[in-house]
């Protein structure tokens, strides 16, 4: 069985920086692309970033600048670089992957990773 597992979120006070990486573990022929999402309390799952098994990386306009995705293709993993973090960056954060498993494309969540930021 395929598992996205996430891990590196946590407490930390504005301004500061945290790394987030999502593995996946398992037989997996390949992946496609992968992202990192986010759902804040009271709100809507959103795009944080997205990035293509070529690595072009796209943001939501609320993290340009201060966030970067990258992947390691050889490990299966996928990273979230967040610098400058603001309380209203607190949220869990989910990574997404389409896995391709037996030649069939199977879109993939991780668990979810608290990230918490205080001003």
């Amino acid at each position: 069985q395929v598992q996205l597992v996430e891990s590196g979120g946590g407490l930390v006070q504005a301004g500061g920086s945290l790394r987030l990486s999502c593995a996946a573990s398992g037989s997996v022929f390949s992946i496609n692309a992968m992202a990192w999402y986010r759902r804040a309390p009271g709100k809507q799952r959103e795009l944080v970033a997205a990035i293509t098994s070529g690595g072009t990386a796209n943001y939501a306009d609320s993290v340009k600048g201060r966030f970067t995705i990258s992947r390691d293709n050889a490990k299966n993993t996928v990273y979230l670089q967040m610098n400058s973090l603001k309380p209203e960056d607190t949220a869990v954060y989910y990574c997404n992957a389409d896995l391709i498993i037996d030649r069939v494309l199977r879109p993939s969540w991780g668990q979810g990773t608290q990230v918490t930021v205080s001003s």
